[in-house]
């Protein structure tokens, strides 16, 4: 019997949302506001501003090879460095249509206007910087380090200056990510942000959970980015959500979600608005989530200690971890790298055919093309690898390709050390999700042995 397809990431019912589905037809609130809405921002301002109290937590950690002489309170390091961090109190949460819209109106709320520029992480998916070019701003990608993958505090530094001597005046904000769910060196960022006060916007959309020194990530910046897309940690079948700095944000971030209306009896309009809000139905999709989210970060922790006790035992092959007990991602895809020295079967014929459907799923289709070949791709045997998954009935992905080589940013700047060009070309994403099995990573990992030559 053929063995049933293990998807790479989808989150799973968990039985209670029907209860708030109903409520919402039987109510009559099929729009976008309503109880469902209200209820969901309570719940996720709830989840983000707990923090997990840890015997490792210690506040004067600090990555060694980081140049202490930025960090905040170097007058006196005694102090904590959350000090100096928006009170968690006051963060508010705006439920919206996708996490795109989020980014998007974290940047109005910001100010960034046409002619500005927003550094952007270069190793992620393009909804972190595309929001940054429907302003008419530039971004400006800055390389990651290769402890987290994500973006690398000393080159944020250097990008800073440069493009300050440059323009005589410095980007107007930072967009940070969180790839895969791993933290990011959020300290040390925000150590370079504060000192040339440079807002920072944490894209956690694929790090619904994840927390550094036990604070949920998406809580250390002016505003965080989450993603109910269908594939994430939870999913309202598609929505996002913004983390604001206080109520007065939440406002003005929720004037711009609903079509900028003024407090007119009639329809009156003085600024540029946008229809992102999430709909009363949709948001009682994330309510009943919310009831399993623990359970969902758990299991994919669980997926991500087997496949790392796995992958101990097979040359060439390593799992991406967590640097040290400060970070904690959600693992929302584990991934894993393949050294170039490592054959798998069919490599020889990797690329010699494009793809004719939708890889990722149906949001993933894409235009036709003549050649499978680019200047910057994943090796022959990540191809490989990913092909005889396929076949085998495993849905796994490349990493994302850096946005400093995709054709559509080709000339914006980009401060590049070569981290994340060359970790594209060694790895690849695994099935993750909450439907995947102790029994599914066996096979998967069986079936990766079997590749090997």
């Amino acid at each position: 019997m053929e063995k049933a397809r293990v998807l790479l990431c989808l989150a799973h019912m968990s039985g209670n949302e029907m209860k708030y589905i109903q409520e919402a037809f039987d109510t009559n609130w099929v729009v976008p506001l309503g109880p469902n809405v209200n209820g969901f921002e309570d719940d996720l301002k709830r989840f983000v501003t707990s923090v997990v109290n840890s015997k490792e937590k210690e506040s004067s950690f600090i990555d060694e090879s980081y140049p202490q002489s930025i960090l905040p309170h170097e007058d006196n390091p005694d102090n904590l460095w959350k000090d100096s961090l928006p009170n968690l109190e006051d963060k508010r949460v705006v439920a919206l249509c996708s996490g795109t819209a989020a980014v998007h109106l974290s940047l109005i709320a910001l100010g960034v206007k046409a002619g500005d520029e927003v550094i952007c992480q270069s190793f992620t998916f393009c909804a972190s910087s595309h929001p940054v070019t429907y302003l008419g701003a530039t971004p400006v990608f800055v390389d990651s380090e290769k402890e987290t993958w994500n973006m690398d505090p000393l080159l944020l530094e250097e990008a800073i200056k440069d493009r300050i001597s440059k323009n005589g005046k410095k980007p107007k904000a930072i967009i940070v990510v969180y790839l895969y769910g791993m933290p990011a060196k959020i300290k040390e960022i925000l150590a370079v942000a504060d000192k040339y006060n440079i807002p920072v916007v944490e894209d956690a959309a694929e790090g619904l959970g994840s927390r550094y020194n036990g604070q949920v990530c998406g809580t250390f910046g002016e505003y965080g980015v989450l993603s109910f897309n269908g594939n994430k940690m939870i999913t309202t079948s598609g929505g996002g959500a913004l983390i604001c700095p206080n109520e007065a944000a939440r406002t003005d971030v929720m004037f711009y979600a609903t079509q900028a209306r003024e407090g007119y009896p009639y329809y009156q309009h003085e600024k540029i608005g946008y229809n992102y809000r999430l709909s009363n139905v949709c948001a009682g999709i994330g309510r009943g989530q919310m009831t399993v989210l623990d359970e969902h970060i758990a299991h994919h922790r669980h997926i991500a200690h087997l496949y790392e006790e796995a992958f101990s035992k097979i040359d060439g092959i390593t799992f991406h971890a967590n640097p040290s007990p400060m970070f904690d991602s959600n693992y929302w895809l584990n991934t894993m790298t393949i050294d170039p020295s490592v054959k798998v079967k069919g490599q020889e014929n990797a690329y010699q055919s494009t793809v004719k459907g939708a890889v990722g799923g149906a949001a993933g289709v894409i235009h036709a093309v003549a050649d499978a070949h680019t200047d910057c791709e994943p090796n022959a045997n990540i191809e490989a690898m990913r092909v005889y998954l396929d076949k085998a009935n495993i849905e796994s992905r490349p990493l994302w390709k850096p946005m400093h080589k995709q054709p559509c940013y080709q000339n914006c700047p980009a401060y590049i050390t070569g981290v994340s060009e060359s970790l594209f070309k060694i790895g690849m994403c695994l099935p993750s999700g909450p439907l995947v099995t102790d029994d599914d990573i066996n096979y998967i990992v069986e079936t990766i042995k079997s590749a090997i030559e």
